[in-house]
């Protein structure tokens, strides 16, 4: 009896499975703060928008959406944000967080 060849097949954990959604409803929500808190079972994120661009008082950040995820999905959502910004950042240079880093000094003008 001759031995059976069989099309190799890659492990179910590197298949990319197509998931159906339903985008009819969805909600788009612009955010620029986050906050994440958690429990040992759940991560817990908070988004917000911050008007605040600059000054010494604080203005009370009012928090508009949560997202409460278990750890293993937010490892996934952990991995795709990474990728992502990976490739925003090779397409349009490094991504600088530190806001004081950001700044462009001006020099005065020569007389």
């Amino acid at each position: 009896m001759a031995d059976e060849t069989r099309p190799a097949t890659r492990p179910a954990s590197d298949q990319q499975i197509q998931v159906p959604v339903d985008e009819s409803h969805i909600l788009a929500t612009y955010a620029n703060f986050c906050r994440v808190t958690g429990t040992p079972e759940e991560l817990i994120v908070d988004f917000g928008l911050n008007k605040q661009v600059a000054g010494t008082s604080p203005e009370t950040i009012q928090l508009t959406q949560r997202i409460i995820v278990n750890f293993f999905t937010a490892k996934r959502l952990a991995y795709a944000l990474q990728m992502a910004v990976q490739r925003h950042e090779q397409a349009f240079g490094n991504l600088e967080t530190d806001v004081q880093r950001r700044v462009v000094q001006q020099q005065p003008p020569k007389a």
